[in-house]
C-alpha cells in the first residue's frame, strides 16, 4: 500500500522538477480552474460558490474539472493546468514533504465524511462482524479506505485471518457492488450512502461521529500562485459557507441541480445528514487539531512519515483575509 502511494506521487514530484518556477498568472486574468477528485455532495460549498455567484463577486470565473483521482488533481496544480485542486490534504502533505511547492488554503470538508453501510441482514456489533464478508471501498490511497483500514487495525481485526475480502473500486462507484449483491458491506461517501439507504441498506458506522473535527478535504494551490487570485477564491468560498448555514434549503437546491440523475429525496437526505453531522465547516478555517488527526491516519498506515509543519503547510493569511471580509 505504501509503495503504491509513493509510486503514484513520484509522477507528481517529477512534474514539479520538470516544470520549475514560472511567473504567476497576470492579475487581469481571472479565469480559474479547480480540479476536483470527483463530483460529490460533500463538495457542495464549492458548487454553491460557483452557482450562487460568490466567486463571481470576487472577480473570478471558476471552472471545475473532475479528474477521477487525487493524484491527477494535484498533478494538474503542479503542472499549472489547474489553479486549485480539491481532495484529501494527505496528498498535498506528502508532495510538499518531497519538495513540491504546494500548500492548502481552505477547508471544505471538516469531518471524516465517510460511512459504512451493509445489507439489512448483517448483524453488526463491532469490526469483528466483518469476518467472512466482502467489503467494497475506494482504491487506495483514498481517505475512505484509509479510515476503514485504520478501524480494522485499531480493533485488532486482521483482514487476512478473518477472511475479509476488500474489493477496491473506482472512487464514487462503491455502491455498485453492494446493490448488486457482490459485496456485503460498502464504505461510502455521500450521496452514495443515502442512495443505498433508500434501497434498504443500513448505516452501521459513522466516521464523522467517531472522530469529530477532521480535515478530510481541502483546497490546494501552488505556493507561488498569484496571491490576489488565491485570496479572492478563498473569500468566495467563505461567503458560500456562510450562505449554506443561513440558507440550507437554497444550498440543497444547488445540490439537486448538480446531481440531476439522483432522486431529489436522496439529495435532501444527504445534505441534511452532512449539515447535522457538521461535515460542512462553519468557515474555511483549518484548525491544527483537525489537520493533525487527519494526518495521523496516514502516518499510522505508513503513507506519511511525519506531521506537516502547520505554519508552512497552511496558507493562514488567505484564511484570515477571507474571515475578515465575511
Amino acid at each position: 500500500m505504501t509503495s503504491l502511494f509513493q509510486r503514484l506521487l513520484a509522477g507528481i514530484i517529477a512534474a514539479t522538477l520538470a516544470i520549475g518556477v514560472a511567473a504567476p498568472a497576470a492579475a487581469e486574468n481571472r479565469k480559474v480552474v479547480l480540479s476536483q477528485l470527483f463530483q460529490s455532495v460533500m463538495f457542495l460549498p464549492v458548487y454553491v460558490a460557483i452557482d450562487k455567484g460568490f466567486f463571481a463577486q470576487e472577480g473570478l470565473d471558476v471552472r471545475k474539472d473532475t479528474s477521477g483521482s487525487p493524484n491527477a488533481s494535484l498533478s494538474a496544480v503542479i503542472a499549472r493546468s489547474a489553479d486549485f485542486s480539491l481532495h484529501g490534504p494527505e496528498w498535498t502533505a506528502i508532495a510538499a514533504s518531497k519538495g513540491a511547492p504546494v500548500q492548502i488554503v481552505a477547508g471544505v470538508v471538516n469531518r471524516a465524511a465517510v460511512w459504512i453501510a451493509a445489507r439489512p441482514d448483517i448483524d453488526y456489533k463491532d469490526p469483528a462482524s466483518f469476518s467472512g464478508k466482502t467489503v467494497a471501498t475506494g482504491m487506495m490511497p483514498i481517505a475512505s479506505t484509509s479510515l476503514f483500514t485504520k478501524l480494522l487495525r485499531e480493533s485488532g481485526v486482521d483482514p487476512a485471518k478473518e477472511h475479509i475480502q476488500v474489493m477496491q473500486v473506482q472512487a464514487g462507484s462503491e455502491l455498485g457492488p453492494l446493490l448488486a449483491g457482490k459485496a456485503d458491506v460498502a464504505v461510502l461517501y455521500e450521496p452514495a450512502l443515502d442512495q443505498v439507504a433508500a434501497k434498504g441498506m443500513k448505516v452501521i458506522h459513522s466516521f464523522p461521529a467517531q472522530y469529530g473535527p477532521y480535515l478530510l478535504s481541502a483546497i490546494t494551490t501552488r505556493r507561488d500562485a498569484d496571491p490576489d487570485m488565491v485570496q479572492r477564491f478563498v473569500t468566495g468560498l467563505q461567503h458560500a459557507l456562510a450562505f449554506m448555514r443561513a440558507n440550507p434549503k437554497a444550498a440543497t437546491e444547488v445540490a439537486k441541480a448538480q446531481f440531476p440523475s439522483i432522486e431529489p429525496a436522496v439529495i435532501e437526505s444527504a445534505v441534511r445528514r452532512m449539515l447535522d453531522e457538521q461535515v460542512y465547516p462553519a468557515s474555511v478555517e483549518i484548525s491544527p487539531a483537525a489537520l493533525k488527526i487527519a494526518m495521523e491516519t496516514q502516518i499510522s498506515l505508513g503513507n506519511l512519515n511525519a506531521q506537516p509543519d502547520f505554519e508552512t503547510f497552511v496558507g493562514a493569511r488567505f484564511i484570515a483575509g477571507a474571515l475578515a471580509a465575511n
